[in-house]
């Protein structure tokens, strides 16, 4: 392999956020609560690593596609300008065939699961192709990311029960409003250049209830989740999880409480570690039980 080729896919690495996987945590976690559920503590180990594959394939090609459609945006961004593709180290096709690419074989790994899982794929491929979008009609975007990072969800229970039951979308709509919650803080990094920019976020729309309105959307998300592991008849294990979650949501508003970039950055990554604290509720529900 020559030193060209090496340092092009480098180059794609970086387009797809090889280093930075927060991205893929923070959507796999909410897949994985679905899986566990749907599976009764043992999901099938052939469908957990085709989701566990076509997370990280969809979360990559999701960013590839972001940054096809933001170039122009991102170099007037202080956290972006340094994008690969912002600054033409690749063009804008290599952008897109990265993207296309990477979905094909995420789909190709569906087409291993039943019909409704495909079926329901297709809604998923245009949730992740349209986000990008949605920051330039939508004031507060960051709950159509929810719905397009938790769509796992029922494609989980769909691929273990051939079902969609009404847990799933209790599980999809706290995910939405946890969601809301962790890309608010996110954007709250950018809010300035985005003003300047007219894009739309939740951080701009949200104003001076910014805070608050995160605190709202944190304790949504934990009710939710609560009222899923009722109708899954979850008990103390699983409410130790989320009290575990909550704690780490009650610190996240306490960094961002002044504003400040940096910690409101901080807080937006340490949301892997709610994600895992429900998780870890759910595995651990099915061990005591």
């Amino acid at each position: 392999m020559t030193a060209a080729v090496i340092n092009r896919l480098g180059l794609y690495a970086r387009l797809v956020r090889l280093d930075k996987p927060i991205g893929t945590l923070l959507l796999l976690w909410p897949t994985l609560w679905a899986l566990w559920a749907a599976g009764q503590g043992s999901p099938p180990v052939p469908i957990l690593l085709i989701f566990v594959a076509g997370t990280f394939l969809m979360r990559a090609a999701g960013c590839a596609i972001n940054d096809y459609f933001d170039r122009d945006f991102d170099r007037h961004v202080q956290r972006t300008q340094a994008r690969v593709l912002t600054t033409g180290l690749i063009k804008p096709k290599e952008a897109l065939f990265v993207a296309a690419s990477l979905a094909f074989i995420a789909f190709a790994l569906v087409l291993l699961l039943n019909r409704l899982t495909i079926q329901l794929s297709f809604v998923a491929l245009v949730l992740a192709a349209t986000y990008p979008l949605m920051k330039r009609l939508f004031s507060v975007p960051q709950a159509y990311l929810g719905i397009a990072f938790g769509f796992g969800i029922p494609m989980a229970f769909a691929a273990i029960t051939d079902s969609v039951p009404v847990v799933a979308w209790v599980f999809l709509l706290a995910n939405i409003f946890w969601t809301v919650a962790y890309d608010t803080e996110y954007a709250m990094v950018d809010r300035d250049d985005d003003i300047k920019l007219g894009l739309k976020t939740a951080a701009i729309t949200f104003g001076r209830f910014d805070v608050a309105a995160i605190g709202i959307c944190y304790g949504l998300a934990i009710a939710l989740l609560a009222y899923a592991g009722s109708l899954m008849g979850w008990g103390l294990a699983y409410l130790g999880g989320l009290f575990v979650a909550a704690g780490i949501a009650v610190t996240h508003l306490r960094w961002i409480r002044r504003r400040d970039r940096v910690a409101c950055f901080r807080a937006f990554r340490h949301n892997n570690w709610f994600g895992a604290a429900v998780f870890a509720g759910i595995v651990l529900q099915y061990i005591v039980a």
